[in-house]
């Protein structure tokens, strides 16, 4: 019991980390419902665009001294409005679109880094995220941006499901395909403004898109890859917290490894799950071959 209290328990007696883990975990969760959409449709380049592209907003409100979280929630919600237009507008196919303001908003956010003095610990913090830095006015807005992609993500559920799928028929169907698209923008984008601080914009993308393919594995729904998705992200949250009290590292990339490191492990147990299955099923098959030989050579005889 000593040995859980100081290994496991110990970390979070203090505020600071007791604050970081709720983060986390709220975090993760918004990742999770938005991230079984993001893995459903195949979309993990637009979350890691999303995070290095809220680079100039979230650049531009530090050195102004406003709120690094909102400077990340405009500059994002502009790049996906980016990438609304130019898909719609100019026919770019989604991957050529996502690249073009991908690609310019990264640009502006090394400049305004580029012309700041004394940016070094800020830039960073940004990168990287400082997960353990989380106030209880950001808990707040997790907390808002977590019942605002729940809430979403149910009003949305069959048009974005539709839309995974086969948008043609998802417009067949009358399920608005272009809504659709927008209201999986708006969750990714919420997902990723949300975790921004508990991992950086580097590596947003590992609590976005790793716990949820985790659970798909084994997930026979969305739903049920959300779930998995969000319980998986909250044990790497966990994880990562305690690797960081104990070993010193960064608090962000040791979440982000956890979180990759628990999909590698249920790929891993999935692929000996299923190894197992197909072993039985050739067992089963071998043994129904045998077995009925003799019984057809004595129906033969018989007859």
């Amino acid at each position: 019991m000593s040995w859980i209290e100081s290994g496991l328990l110990a970390p979070f007696e203090t505020a600071f980390f007791s604050r970081a883990l709720l983060g986390g975990v709220l975090a993760a969760t918004i990742c999770a419902i938005a991230g079984a959409w993001v893995v459903a449709r195949g979309m993990a380049f637009l979350g890691e665009a999303l995070g290095h592209g809220m680079l100039p907003g979230v650049a531009i409100a530090t050195v102004a001294g406003g709120s690094p979280l909102a400077g990340a929630a405009v500059s994002a919600a502009a790049m996906a409005a980016a990438i609304g237009w130019l898909t719609r507008r100019r026919r770019l196919r989604d991957d050529t679109a996502i690249g073009i303001a991908f690609v310019g908003m990264l640009a502006l956010g090394v400049i305004v880094v580029s012309h700041s003095g004394s940016f070094a610990t800020d830039a960073t913090a940004i990168l990287f995220g400082d997960v353990l830095a989380i106030r209880p006015p950001e808990l707040l807005a997790l907390a808002i941006g977590l019942a605002a992609t729940a809430l979403l993500a149910a009003l949305l559920h069959r048009p974005i499901t539709a839309l995974a799928f086969d948008e043609r028929v998802a417009a067949t169907l009358g399920m608005r395909p272009g809504l659709a698209r927008l209201g999986l923008a708006a969750l990714v984008t919420i997902a990723v403004v949300a975790s921004y601080q508990a991992v950086g914009t580097l590596l947003v993308v590992g609590l976005l898109v790793a716990p949820p393919a985790a659970a798909s594995l084994w997930a026979r729904s969305v739903p049920g890859t959300m779930l998995g998705g969000a319980l998986v992200g909250a044990a790497a949250v966990t994880t990562g917290l305690i690797a960081s009290w104990h070993l010193g590292t960064a608090a962000g990339a040791s979440i982000a490894i956890a979180a990759v490191a628990a999909f590698a492990a249920s790929l891993g147990i999935r692929a000996l799950v299923d190894l197992r299955a197909r072993g039985a099923a050739r067992a089963s098959a071998s043994h129904d071959s045998t077995t009925g030989a003799p019984a057809r050579a004595a129906e033969r005889s018989a007859a």
